[in-house]
């Protein structure tokens, strides 16, 4: 069973001037028809107009009954667990079977690889990484502090923090 949101706005109490629309009556039924396509354009369908009282204060004892005029709008819920269409997966044995298809497709001949570099290029990259991997090896270990030789009148608490640092790094 769908289920909806509702919303109720004051129905218009005077007339919208538009060109072309003469007379109180015209001027009316325009406003009412301006509010009600406004809210149409948002999803809302009008369900009724609806006259309810209203208890309102009257001076600093008293109180009086004003009638209202509401329109009543009305709009599926989109956050409705019906509104919910989860994806079906395939079974796991026929999802397997078409990864290795797929897989054997996309597969690039021997010599070029899925950047489009031959066997020769990749070679030299790998020589190439392989000096720079040394080159990080051998490096100063960064761990986010600065010298403390070079500063002077840093505090004791940074200090401390500083030397455990350098000495978990030597150990590592």
């Amino acid at each position: 069973m769908p289920r909806f949101e509702y919303k109720v706005v004051p129905a218009p109490q005077k007339g919208l001037k538009a060109k072309g629309v003469k007379g109180a009556e015209a001027r009316f039924s325009h406003a009412l028809q301006e509010l009600m396509n406004g809210l149409a354009g948002y999803g809302w369908e009008y369900q009724r107009a609806e006259t309810l009282p209203s208890i309102e204060r009257a001076g600093l004892t008293s109180t009086t009954t004003e009638w209202r005029n509401v329109l009543v709008f009305r709009r599926l819920r989109e956050t409705d667990t019906e509104a919910f269409a989860p994806e079906l997966l395939p079974p796991p044995s026929e999802a397997a079977a078409s990864e290795a298809e797929v897989a054997q497709k996309e597969t690039p001949p021997a010599d070029v690889d899925a950047g489009g570099e031959t066997a020769k290029d990749t070679q030299s990259d790998a020589a190439e990484s392989e000096k720079t991997d040394t080159a990080e090896k051998t490096s100063a270990w960064d761990n986010g502090v600065e010298d403390t030789k070079d500063v002077e009148g840093i505090g004791s608490t940074l200090e401390t923090l500083a030397a455990s640092r350098k000495t978990s790094k030597t150990d590592g």
